[in-house]
């Protein structure tokens, strides 16, 4: 029994490791297309383009940017990344750094609230089944802060909430952890956004470099505490 857990702690980790470098890659692609003159300026024109809209609508298109940033934090296949060179040009950085960090907080409780009231099946659902199903299994029946943090860091937004909520992890436990981790994140996402649109790929990569690890640190820690053997641990 040990070893077949072990196994799957070890396919845990190669699916996290994959999906940081995944990340990595796409960052790598990214300075690779921002380099080529002519695309970069397609974006300067997009940019432009979309600052009066934005402009002449100030608090629709926040509230439209806050609802996108949630949806990002509850559904794998959206991400609000795309957004964020838009929202950077036109707010400046503070106002896209507290717009993104609402976003994804509004995001996460609702995660929660469905994994609360709906449970596994909808959970398996929306989120990444194999994922969900592992830590579902393996996490303690009491979480403790330590824990939830891990959680928060090591998994993709999409997931913590849902997991909290079918565990019913107390909601002010959840949204503590879910408010400390995204602060730096959204300051994150942001200086990406802006590394995009002043074409600086040397940050770009850094900052992509820096997230993946804390994400993988995070991740080995986690596992260290969940692995069979491990103290309070089968």
């Amino acid at each position: 029994m040990k070893a077949l857990l072990s196994r799957l702690h070890a396919t845990q980790l190669v699916h996290h490791w994959r999906r940081a470098l995944g990340v990595l890659l796409v960052c790598a692609l990214l300075v690779v297309l921002l380099s080529i003159d002519s695309l970069y300026a397609l974006l300067q024109q997009l940019l432009v383009a979309a600052e009066p809209v934005i402009a002449a609508h100030p608090i629709s298109g926040s509230l439209l940017f806050v609802a996108l940033s949630g949806l990002s934090a509850m559904l794998a296949f959206f991400s609000s990344a795309l957004l964020v060179p838009v929202a950077v040009y036109s707010w400046g950085r503070p106002a896209t750094m507290l717009l993104l960090w609402l976003g994804w907080l509004l995001g996460g409780i609702c995660a929660y609230t469905v994994g609360r009231f709906f449970g596994r099946p909808l959970v398996r659902s929306l989120a990444s089944a194999r994922t969900s199903d592992f830590y579902l299994k393996r996490l303690p029946a009491q979480i403790d802060f330590p824990i939830a943090l891990l959680i928060q860091l090591a998994m993709p937004s999409e997931i913590p909430g849902y997991l909290f909520g079918t565990l019913r992890v107390r909601f002010g436990l959840y949204l503590a952890v879910l408010a400390l981790v995204e602060a730096p994140f959204a300051v994150g996402t942001v200086l990406l956004g802006e590394s995009v649109i002043q074409r600086e790929g040397g940050w770009l990569l850094t900052l992509a470099v820096i997230g993946a690890s804390v994400s993988l640190l995070a991740v080995y820690l986690l596992h260290r505490k969940l692995a069979p053997g491990a103290k309070g641990n089968p």
